[in-house]
């Protein structure tokens, strides 16, 4: 196969693999793979829809992983949520810019050596890399807010902070 210029498996080439990959029936979950990474490469949109699971993290709050991708290490992005009455650990992350999009819920977010601040829907919080921080919340109902990273998220990038 050649791209349009004729040198071989180019740009055109793997646009031209993932239109007619998508179009066959019964591709299985490896193509699939595959073809998000040809999409990634050749930046071609795409539509994701997560079909994750919420799960309990040991930083104190359940996650769930809407965009997590190994073709993506430029962006993560999970809903959290923290139960009325619940404090996250102090940690902090390697390398990793962290931004808290509050949508649902108030509380009180302690970052770096910054005095204790209320959030509330519609708040944004940036955590540099390597900078502490710990989430409350202080109201009735569970806080919910979109954990953004840049680059991704990774398990090896989170430090835990407390003392057991």
């Amino acid at each position: 196969m050649h791209d349009r210029d004729g040198a071989g498996f180019g740009r055109g080439a793997a646009f031209v693999g993932v239109v007619a990959a998508d179009s066959v029936v019964g591709v299985d979950r490896t193509s699939n793979f595959l073809l998000d990474i040809i999409r990634m490469k050749s930046l071609i949109p795409w539509i994701h829809h997560s079909s994750a699971a919420e799960y309990y993290f040991a930083e104190g709050c359940f996650i769930t992983e809407w965009w997590n991708e190994p073709t993506d290490n430029a962006v993560s992005v999970a809903r959290a949520r923290v139960e009325a009455g619940m404090t996250t650990r102090w940690h902090r992350l390697r390398s990793v810019t962290e931004r808290y999009l509050i949508l649902e819920g108030q509380g009180q977010v302690e970052v770096g050596d910054l005095p204790p601040e209320a959030v509330e829907p519609g708040a944004v919080v940036v955590i540099p890399p390597e900078t502490r921080q710990r989430l409350t919340n202080t109201g009735a109902v569970d806080l919910i807010f979109l954990a953004v990273c840049t680059p991704r998220f990774t398990p090896a990038c989170y430090e835990d902070l407390e003392p057991d």
